[in-house]
């Protein structure tokens, strides 16, 4: 799947740009499931509102116990005037997660293609397990900033083997609130960790409070279809979307099944629904 050169970038820089990888057809369906998933899987859910503000799902038990689920989160201007109030559902949701990629027979199918597993494969994972899967929407006008962060502070495993896979099913320019990331960003060790605590709420635990220099953030635009594949320690953000274009995204997060997945990691399944691989 990948030539020499395409890996050694990815180990030197941190990130990698596959354009063309997704056919646009997988894209429009995706598009076409989600949809449908929202006409008929969103009921009466609890309100919680997607925020990459350090504190604001540390008390959210919706949040905290999707790991194993499909389930529904709104942008933070989702409910700000009635105006806004007044649009469907899915023109004002931030994200779907986080087990798309098990419980949904499209987005399954999708994310099991042959040519993902030999791409993480060739990264290094060689029995790789599919953790975490997303559907982000970056609403126009309201599609809220993510602040810059490491995808490893989320998903611990040691050694740390965890690889993002990001798939635009739009075009994701600087206009609708594309991806920036630091160059060479992932050479540096994790600056927080995000865990469960026994006797607490979930939260953070700092190792370096030392903000990123945004200035060497880079954008990474790319068209329908790309992929971006993503070091957990890479630094990386984007910004709110004021433009009148969506910027639909799915994201994938894989370990090496032979890595030690953190007990106290945020994300945990029900015991009657592990990990699985590409091809399980």
């Amino acid at each position: 799947m990948l030539s020499l050169d395409q890996i050694s970038s990815y180990q030197e820089n941190g990130f990698l740009i596959l354009e063309n990888l997704i056919d646009k057809r997988d894209c429009d369906n995706l598009k076409e499931r989600i949809h449908f998933l929202i006409e008929n899987e969103y009921g009466n859910e609890p309100i919680s509102i997607f925020d990459t503000d350090r504190e604001k799902h540390i008390n959210d038990e919706y949040f905290l116990n999707s790991g194993d689920k499909i389930r529904f989160f709104f942008e933070r201007e989702a409910f700000v005037d009635e105006e806004i109030r007044k649009k469907p559902v899915e023109a004002r949701l931030n994200k779907i997660g986080h087990a798309l990629h098990d419980l949904d027979p499209v987005f399954n199918k999708f994310s099991r293609q042959e040519k993902l597993a030999e791409l993480v494969h060739d990264l290094g994972l060689l029995d790789p397990l599919i953790v975490q899967s997303m559907y982000i929407f970056k609403q126009p006008h309201i599609g809220g900033e993510v602040n810059p962060h490491q995808d490893g502070t989320f998903l611990i495993t040691s050694p740390d083997t965890l690889v993002g896979l990001w798939f635009a099913l739009e075009d994701s320019t600087l206009e609708n609130g594309c991806l920036w990331a630091i160059p060479k960003g992932h050479h540096d060790p994790l600056k927080s960790i995000f865990v469960r605590r026994p006797e607490h709420a979930p939260g953070f635990v700092d190792y370096d409070s030392t903000p990123w220099n945004l200035k060497e953030m880079i954008p990474l635009e790319v068209k329908k279809g790309a992929v971006i594949v993503l070091h957990s320690r890479l630094p990386h953000m984007s910004f709110e979307n004021r433009s009148s274009q969506s910027r639909h995204a799915y994201t994938l997060h894989c370990i090496e099944k032979n890595s030690e997945y953190a007990k106290n990691n945020w994300l945990q399944r029900s015991p009657g629904m592990p990990f699985k691989g590409f091809f399980p």
